[in-house]
């Protein structure tokens, strides 16, 4: 009995073994050569490295048309968002679907020249966050309350940012598709009777058929200082187009690309993922331009007194996060949890402090301490040297040189030591490309930035490269260079992908976790 027991036991040992050099060989099958094998899309390799699909990149190319308005530019054709029904999890708690709606023109030449405007334009939203290069700000704690609210990622809207549908007006309520923005305060959208309006998917707001519609007065403080605070410049009183009736507030905002929105400072009833909110205070657009694509307009997730975050704080307790989907497939939802919600994260949230500059109030900020790069640490004088902004409404992050040129260094290295890509021309401000056709899997080492008080957040592998072609052609690391050592770093949307990000204003800080933000 105890030989037979013996026998069976050294016959199981060798089963496991076998098993096991079986898995490692089914594991090294499954990532080496080119990926034609299984169908996963990004799977993990470690914290270090992930392997990548490169149909996880690819832009979809059903372009709906819309007609052009008086101002609107021929490349706007990008995004076009079905609205979802977003659901309250609790009480003080409203979860929105965030939905990444993308679309790149059919013809290589022509997808590539649209690319180029969208990207030249998110450059000019860069510069536009900077501060004048003489001026010097001193950097404090935030303690300032603030809350969030609806959000929907969206791209087949003609823009590369993401998008969120809104209710507005009570009676006959109307639904409207917006871009989100972390970097602006005062929302807004077309309205009737607009004078110069770009094409929209959705129809424009009439407010003579909300029952709760009204404009602010002149002497309102909203009209002055809080609009100047929101926008740079204070409100200015008119009447109506009859001349006849009360004098109203109108506002004048401009953004860094070019865009603008004009029209009448008003209240009304917001509707935001099942949640009523009364006495909003938005901006009714009358004359709008610019890069806004099929969208009816912008939501301000800043930190002024006019922002949503602000307005709602009483009723969200100061606390929103979202959850930007990684794919740019048209049926790709994340969302956007205002107040303390139930998240869907698969590692526990790391928090770092929350920052303000008084030079630029809207603005969330953190400490970035020090980077790695596949594993390897970086050494660069920018890196700790200045605070970083956070920002939904830039797609591309833009890093100090000295910090770009040590992640582009090591990512190259480690990168070209996988296999040696061609290299293929930069693109727009994307210096760092390759030829990956045949690929259908790549090996891609990860930026992890370091955070003060500890926290580590690790790009998402879909955040790395962006494909500019889609046959794989020309691939490139996705983010830019500053021109100035001194100028402003901004995390943007496209590193931001499945992860959930949390700003909890009432405790100033901001975390992070990873969490797969594909729900549908």
């Amino acid at each position: 009995m105890a030989a037979d027991s013996s026998t069976r036991g050294r016959a199981h040992r060798l089963l496991s073994v076998l098993a096991a050099l079986l898995a490692v060989a089914g594991s090294v099958t499954a990532t080496s050569g080119n990926g034609a094998r299984g169908s996963r899309s990004v799977v993990a390799v470690g914290e270090k490295t992930a392997v990548l699909s490169l149909r996880e990149l690819r832009w979809v190319t059903a372009v709906r048309k819309i007609r052009p308005g008086r101002y609107e530019q021929p490349m706007q054709a990008q995004n076009l968002g079905e609205r979802r029904k977003a659901d309250v999890s609790r009480k003080a708690t409203t979860v929105l679907e965030l939905k990444h709606h993308s679309t790149i023109l059919n013809q290589p030449a022509g997808g590539e020249l649209y690319l180029t405007r969208l990207l030249a334009a998110d450059e000019a939203r860069a510069a536009s966050l900077q501060l004048p290069r003489a001026a010097g700000a001193a950097v404090t704690e935030s303690g300032q309350a603030a809350a969030e609210v609806p959000l929907t990622s969206g791209i087949r809207f003609q823009t590369l940012n993401y998008v969120t549908t809104i209710a507005l007006g009570a009676g006959a309520v109307a639904n409207f598709t917006v871009i989100v923005d972390t970097g602006s305060d005062l929302t807004w959208v077309q309205c009737k009777p607009c004078h110069a309006c770009y094409s929209q998917q959705d129809p424009l707001f009439d407010p003579a058929g909300s029952t709760t519609y009204a404009a602010v007065p002149c002497n309102a403080s909203a009209c002055a200082a809080s609009l100047k605070e929101a926008t740079g410049t204070p409100g200015t009183c008119a009447k109506s187009g009859s001349g006849s009736g009360s004098e109203r507030c109108y506002y004048a905002l401009g953004y860094g690309d070019g865009s603008s929105s004009r029209g009448v400072l008003a209240t009304d009833t917001l509707g935001l993922g099942g949640a009523s909110l009364e006495g909003f205070v938005f901006g009714c657009g009358l004359s709008n331009r610019g890069l806004f694509g099929g969208t009816a307009g912008l939501m301000g997730l800043g930190r002024t007194e006019l922002s949503l975050v602000s307005q709602t704080a009483s009723r969200f307790g100061g606390v929103f996060s979202y959850c930007l989907p990684a794919t740019t497939s048209g049926d790709s939802t994340g969302s956007l949890s205002l107040g303390r919600g139930a998240y869907r994260n698969t590692t526990s949230v790391a928090y770092t402090r929350m920052i303000s500059d008084p030079a630029q109030p809207p603005f969330y900020f953190m400490n970035v301490t020090g980077a790695t790069v596949g594993g390897a640490s970086l050494t660069a004088s920018g890196l700790g040297a200045r605070n970083v902004l956070i920002d939904s409404g830039t797609v591309m992050t833009r890093l100090a040189p000295s910090v770009y040129r040590a992640i582009r260094a090591e990512f190259t290295l480690q990168f070209s030591a996988e296999a040696r890509y061609p290299a293929a021309p930069g693109f727009s401000i994307l210096d760092t490309c390759y030829n990956l056709t045949g690929h259908d899997e790549v090996k891609v080492p990860l930026l992890t930035l370091q955070l003060e008080g500890g926290a580590d957040v690790t790009v998402d592998a879909a955040g790395m490269l962006f494909m500019v072609r889609k046959d794989g052609s020309q691939v490139c690391l996705a983010m830019a260079s500053l021109p100035y050592e001194d100028q402003t770093p901004i995390v943007g949307n496209y590193q931001q992908k499945n992860k959930r990000v949390v700003y909890d204003t009432v405790e100033s800080r901001i975390g992070f976790a990873d969490e797969d933000c594909t729900y549908m």
